[in-house]
């Protein structure tokens, strides 16, 4: 039993199962509406990076997530790390308990209008930017959800007249039983497979982001990606499109080398340039897809074309895509850790004429390998493969018939940097673009990049 009504919490007894970044927003915001919380995380205190003496109102129970903390509670609300088949989740699901999360307490009660963006990859620097797009644009604009700010934190301050733009994970959207007026799904590529296990519960929960519109709502797909392409049937409102190869009645296009938008992504419906594909500060294919998106999604805003163009401009990206860290001897060091699945490190590869020394491993999610492989050994000069399941690229080079003096096997991060900048030559790249998560060594992709950081500008 999922929670789809959760108006009433004064003097509710609410379990918070895991205090991460999510729950620790839910633990400081459920009791400012009169809940009665009780956090549990399998982390013993020692362990937990936030001072529980900030959280009063709080009830902990730590090293362990106990069965008989069900008993009590009439609400279930899960931090973004814990996955449904969690025991305690599925005996939650047993009694009847009603189960929620950050995502949908916010979108059920968000006094603004929101634009929700969600896809296999893409969405941050997509959302980031759509975000520049409206406060250059002069709208009131608050940015966040899977990144940024857990919007319950600033709820407070979100006024009627305010624009959200929110980023949405499908480990969010798999709980989430409303949808946002405007909801954007970028692409649905294999990705998360260690946590959804099939691709129809994974593309299953990045639908929710339409799947509970009303007719006046706005959908907004890729074109481009069969994946996002197939959730047309499921529109219930408006659709518009964002796509390079395409022009579109409805969202953002290209015209030669400009980008255009039209329809209801622009104030009288006819077609509008933005700006030349030269103008985005960007590499990449994949980046050109995200800047057409934002266009599509900040014109159904009422977003002006030159106010898109003037945000694109000055957009400076995001961390830990693509961002180049410094420059060495003539080698460049870019810091790409949020590729956590092959199909980013593709995109990452694709974004580079020049020779590579490609950084990758961490944990797999159960994704194949194999084409990412077959492209890495063709583009770059050499391969460190490192971290718990670096050994799966030595099996995947194997299996392809690849080079395999190209491919050195170390174990952590810090000696994968060192062997990159011992083999890199002069005008080379030095990419770290894992492919896997960070989770066998940190606490998430941004720990892991902020150490690959430390590392280069320690060389």
């Amino acid at each position: 039993m999922f929670l789809n009504q959760t108006d009433l919490l004064n003097g509710r007894r609410v379990l918070v199962v895991g205090f991460g970044r999510q729950g620790q927003s839910l633990a400081r915001w459920l009791p400012t509406v009169g809940a009665q919380v009780t956090v549990t995380d399998q982390r013993p205190q020692d362990d937990i990076d936030s001072d529980l003496r900030d959280f009063p109102n709080v009830k902990f129970v730590l090293g362990g997530h106990p069965e008989n903390l069900l008993d009590h509670a009439e609400m279930i609300c899960l931090s973004g790390g814990v996955p449904l088949e969690s025991p305690i989740v599925r005996e939650a699901l047993k009694r009847q308990i009603p189960i929620t999360n950050d995502a949908q307490l916010f979108i059920e009660r968000c006094p603004a209008p929101i634009a929700g963006i969600t896809g296999s990859a893409g969405k941050t620097t997509t959302t980031s930017l759509v975000g520049a797009m409206c406060k250059t644009a002069g709208i009131n604009t608050w940015v966040g959800g899977n990144i940024g700010n857990v919007l319950l934190d600033v709820m407070m301050g979100i006024q009627a007249n305010h624009q959200v733009i929110m980023e949405l994970s499908s480990f969010q959207l798999e709980l989430t039983f409303s949808s946002p007026p405007v909801g954007a799904v970028l692409n649905i590529t294999p990705n998360h497979l260690d946590r959804h296990e099939t691709m129809e519960n994974y593309i299953r929960a990045k639908a929710n982001i339409i799947a509970h519109q009303s007719a006046d709502d706005i959908a907004i797909l890729g074109q481009d990606d069969a994946g996002s392409r197939a959730l047309a049937g499921a529109v219930r409102g408006h659709l518009a499109w964002f796509s390079r190869s395409e022009i579109v009645a409805d969202g953002a296009f290209m015209v030669g080398d400009r980008l255009a938008v039209a329809g209801i992504a622009t104030n009288d419906g006819e077609v509008q340039i933005i700006c030349a594909v030269d103008d985005i500060p960007l590499r990449g294919e994949h980046n050109l897809s995200n800047v057409l998106a934002a266009c599509a999604i900040s014109g159904v805003l009422g977003v002006e074309a030159e106010a898109m163009a003037q945000a694109i401009r000055e957009f400076k990206g995001v961390a830990h895509r693509l961002e180049v860290v410094r420059e060495i001897d003539g080698v460049t060091y870019v810091n790409d850790s949020i590729a956590t699945a092959p199909e980013r490190v593709i995109a990452a590869l694709n974004s580079y004429d020049e020779p590579l020394v490609l950084i990758a491993g961490g944990a797999d999610k159960k994704l194949s390998w194999h084409q990412m492989m077959a492209l890495a050994l063709y583009k770059s000069r050499h391969i460190v493969a490192f971290g718990r399941d670096g050994d799966i690229i030595i099996k995947t080079a194997r299996d392809i018939g690849g080079d395999m003096s190209k491919i050195t096997r170390v174990e952590t991060l810090e000696q994968a940097t060192h062997k990159a900048a011992q083999v890199a030559q002069s005008g080379d790249v030095v990419l770290l673009s894992p492919g896997g998560t960070s989770y066998d060594a940190y606490r998430d992709f941004a720990q892991r990049g902020d150490h690959f950081r430390r590392l280069v500008m320690a060389l």
